[in-house]
């Protein structure tokens, strides 16, 4: 567990990504099976321990800490884990430190019962690092850095291949991944990536710079695609099994049963995630409700039918089609999706154009009969196979310009992992009239990126500086028309809302500039975005 603990707390406090890739290439090289091989599957969201959950956790430290003393603490750290591990009171006497391996085999047998028991025993065996990283493991919410790309890209450069050899195999192996590794040991052979259902490496594309790209790229060789606003996934049918996977491979086909029974097929379909209703795609905050979801309940289904609009066939009746050309495959998906017929499926049309002046002019206006749906373009060269990752050239995607709106900051929350010192996460507002004319703010979104570590720590004294209220770990902070921070914010889109008082919702909200310089009466009013909504629905 001490290699695991120093494995994190080094990861949580290095922003390099080579640095981060060079540390989890050397634990696989250091540690021992199995522990390499759950350190893995802990790293790249593999492991879930469904009798531990972060209210046990906090019942646990409750039970040998003052709950008022924990509360006021865990308002300071800000996280969860950070907390418990400093303030736990360990007894001494207590049992020998646990190996990471035998925590993990004793939850994934233990009782819900018996949980909280193993989990006091460990506290009082390990030190402060350990016990952060054993209710990091527990909790599932690692929080340093790193994606399960990052992992597998730190696998691959373990074992001197590609990390789309790394992905090809991953879904038909299991943690703690003892084939795999001693692949990557150099001691058998690759293990067989030929589990039916399984994912396939997504490719993805580079965004475009107009300037440089478009000169140099004739438009002969392009096919044009909207780039439709909901998630991309991977729909896999074969021998029975079907899958359904986001673009890093996570399964989330519990989430969506009504489109698995669609997929009566034998084949691997790439396309986007969306609300389809009677074939118009619905706009993301509908998709939103069905996402992050174990199970689906039948009236969501029906009031937020999904479905799958087709970009590209992968593999059809136990040919792999990847290695063909994206002309062909696209000739090969239309007749597929044709023959597959359910309302369900469709397929993604191809813009017409002959030169970049028109289809700049296309990308600026909304797909016919979904203006609120494409967040822009997607430029598929014909010539291209379908290359794991993100190669430079035959794919761009050619996003609409985001939309600006100066907004006051109302509140801030702490941060997680190396931002739980700092104030972080943001909610802003605009202006309104209430029922007696005066001007009040009123919440429209929330961001928590966009500005420089820098930036954050100007944030940060700005919140501290001039807070007025304390909920928890949220503070309210100096907004009147005469003193208030402005924060310019770009979004892709709006969207009506019921859940919040504004009546709207952002898409990808971020901070774009801290206005320091802007009084806050100039910031925008509500009937801005209510403008921009009636024009996206014209």
């Amino acid at each position: 567990m001490r290699a695991f603990a120093a494995l994190l707390d080094r990861l949580s406090f290095t922003a390099s990504r080579n640095a981060k890739l060079r540390l989890i290439r050397d634990h696989l090289a250091d540690a021992p099976d199995p522990d390499r091989g759950w350190a893995l599957a802990a790293l790249t969201g593999a492991l879930s321990f469904t009798a531990a959950k972060p209210a046990m956790i906090r019942q646990v430290v409750e039970g040998r800490v003052d709950a008022e003393l924990f509360r006021l603490s865990y308002d300071y750290v800000g996280d969860l884990a950070e907390t418990a591990a400093l303030i736990w009171p360990a007894r001494h006497g207590a049992n020998r430190e646990p190996e990471l391996s035998e925590v993990i085999d004793t939850l994934n047998t233990a009782k819900r019962g018996e949980v909280q028991g193993l989990l006091e025993g460990w506290l009082d065996a390990l030190d402060a690092d350990g016990r952060w990283a054993l209710l990091k493991l527990v909790t599932g919410g690692l929080r340093v850095g790193v994606s399960a790309r990052l992992a597998w890209q730190a696998a691959a450069d373990y074992g001197g291949v590609e990390v789309a050899d790394i992905q090809e195999v991953w879904h038909a192996q299991s943690p703690p991944y003892a084939d795999l590794l001693a692949w990557l040991d150099g001691k058998t052979e690759r293990p067989s990536a030929m589990a039916h259902g399984r994912f396939r490496p997504v490719m993805l594309a580079q965004p475009i710079d107009e300037a440089v790209d478009l000169p140099r790229l004739g438009p002969a060789a392009y096919a044009a695609e909207w780039k439709w606003d909901g998630i991309r996934v991977q729909a896999v049918s074969e021998a029975g099994v079907k899958r359904l996977y986001s673009r890093t491979g996570e399964d989330v086909s519990d989430a969506f049963p009504d489109v698995l029974a669609a997929l009566d097929y034998e084949g691997a379909i790439d396309g986007e995630l969306l609300v389809l209703r009677e074939g118009r795609v619905a706009p993301f905050g509908d998709l939103q409700q069905r996402l992050n979801r174990k199970t689906a309940e039948a009236k969501l289904m029906a009031s937020h039918p999904a479905g799958i609009r087709a970009y590209d066939l992968l593999a059809a009746e136990g040919e792999d089609l990847r290695a063909l050309p994206f002309a062909e495959r696209r000739a090969r998906l239309e007749t597929f999706v044709a023959a597959v017929g359910s309302d369900r499926i469709d397929l993604s049309p191809l813009v017409p154009f002959e030169t970049w002046d028109e289809l700049a002019a296309r990308r600026a206006e909304p797909p016919p009969g979904d203006p609120q749906s494409a967040e822009g373009l997607m430029l598929k060269r014909l010539d291209s196979v379908y290359e794991a990752g993100r190669p430079k050239g035959p794919w761009f995607k050619w996003k609409r310009d985001p939309h600006l709106i100066d907004a006051v900051l109302m509140y801030a929350q702490r941060g997680h992992g190396k931002r739980s010192s700092f104030y972080s996460d943001y909610t802003f507002g605009v202006w309104t009239e209430d029922a007696d004319g005066i001007h009040v703010l009123t919440p429209v979104g929330k961001a928590y990126f966009g500005f420089t570590d820098e930036e954050l720590k100007q944030l940060d004294k700005f919140v501290r500086d001039h807070t007025l209220e304390r909920f928890g770990p949220v503070r309210s902070v100096t907004a009147t028309r005469e003193f208030g921070l402005v924060l310019e914010v770009a979004f892709e889109g709006l969207q009506r809302s019921k859940r919040h008082k504004s009546g709207v919702a952002m898409r990808f909200p971020r901070i774009s500039r801290i206005r320091w310089d802007k009084p806050a009466k100039e910031a925008d009013e509500l009937a801005t975005l209510e403008r921009l909504l009636e024009q996206a629905s014209a």
